[in-house]
């Protein structure tokens, strides 16, 4: 059953799923226009389950089965969502596992409140995507008319994104020095992203002020990484940065 919380006096109540156990939580954090009930996310739950290990997966404000519209959020609003549900409901520091956009948040959550993450995974880490990730035309369209469509891989509705997310985005961008995070960091990238160049991975990791960071690239991996073999990759990476605490 989907349970709901208002963790922000200002925001949305978001749904949730919390499982308790041993901790760290572990936390999944979705990509853009996704959910929680995606495969990995899903599928990353059961494996803790079977563990007997505390896993929460949540829906961003306007997300999901979460309230809000979804294009009045900014990447502001979703990381303060991040941080909100780890105080509610994450039994100490936990460990953050972001997919894309959630590789992102993870890394604004970790730079904001260290206190609350213990070490991070990332899966095809999208930061800064606002500013690679469009061409000048699309810039200029967002600037313009305020909102940009594309077409979705994953669906039949496009995807959206608003001069708002796009401004908040630009103006929290982390890759033009170092990025001072010191925990434990894996990050997971195909090698055959369409979505984000792999190169802008192994350079994230360089950036990290952590000494404890793996690059773990997949040759074949798509930006989804959602096979069982990619899945079992990152179950790994969870397990040795929990090793490691």
């Amino acid at each position: 059953m989907t349970d709901t919380t208002t963790p922000a006096p200002d925001r949305p109540r978001l749904a949730y799923h919390h499982t308790t156990g041993t901790g760290p939580t572990i936390v999944f954090l979705s990509g853009y226009g996704s959910d929680m009930t995606g495969t990995k996310a899903v599928t990353l739950e059961a494996w803790a389950k079977s563990q007997g290990r505390a896993y929460l997966r949540f829906d961003y404000g306007g997300c999901g089965r979460s309230e809000g519209a979804f294009e009045d959020q900014t990447l502001v609003d979703w990381r303060d969502d991040v941080i909100a549900m780890l105080e509610a409901l994450a039994d100490g520091p936990a460990v953050l596992v972001g997919s894309s956009l959630g590789g992102w948040l993870m890394l604004l959550v970790a730079k904001a409140r260290p206190d609350l993450v213990a070490a991070l995974v990332g899966i095809a880490p999208a930061p800064d995507f606002t500013d690679w990730g469009f061409t000048p035309e699309e810039k200029l369209t967002l600037l313009s008319a305020g909102r940009l469509e594309r077409a979705n891989d994953y669906g039949p509705e496009p995807t959206v994104y608003t001069r708002g997310f796009w401004a908040s985005g630009e103006a929290n961008r982390l890759m033009f020095g170092w990025i001072e995070i010191s925990c434990p960091v894996r990050l997971i990238q195909g090698q055959r992203d369409k979505a984000v160049p792999w190169l802008r991975t192994t350079r994230l990791a360089e950036l990290l002020r952590s000494a404890d960071v793996q690059t773990l690239l997949v040759k074949d991996g798509d930006h989804r990484l959602s096979r069982d073999s990619d899945i079992a990759l990152i179950i790994r990476a969870v397990e040795d940065v929990i090793a490691r605490l």
